[in-house]
């Protein structure tokens, strides 16, 4: 019997809460869905951005997350995919 591969702790998305005041949730995911992007997309890109401008090398994030494999993050959810 063969052993199956098993994910790293560093492989595996990690969740990311924040509160933020309602009506900018709202416009925020309505902004998201107009432009057909996940609010998780968008905040992943805002903090790469954040890392390099501030100079921080992270490694690359898995497939699963890069490619939205990670599903799609909408409604109450929103912010909490990361």
């Amino acid at each position: 019997m063969s052993a199956l591969p098993t994910a790293r702790i560093e492989d595996k998305p990690a969740r990311l809460t924040i509160l933020i005041d309602a009506e900018k949730k709202r416009a925020f995911e309505a902004l998201c869905a107009s432009q057909d992007i996940t609010v998780s997309q968008v905040v992943r890109q805002l903090i790469r951005e954040y890392l390099v401008k501030h100079g921080v090398e992270a490694p690359p994030a898995p497939a699963a997350i890069r490619d939205g494999a990670a599903g799609p993050a909408q409604g109450a959810n929103a912010l909490h995919s990361d």
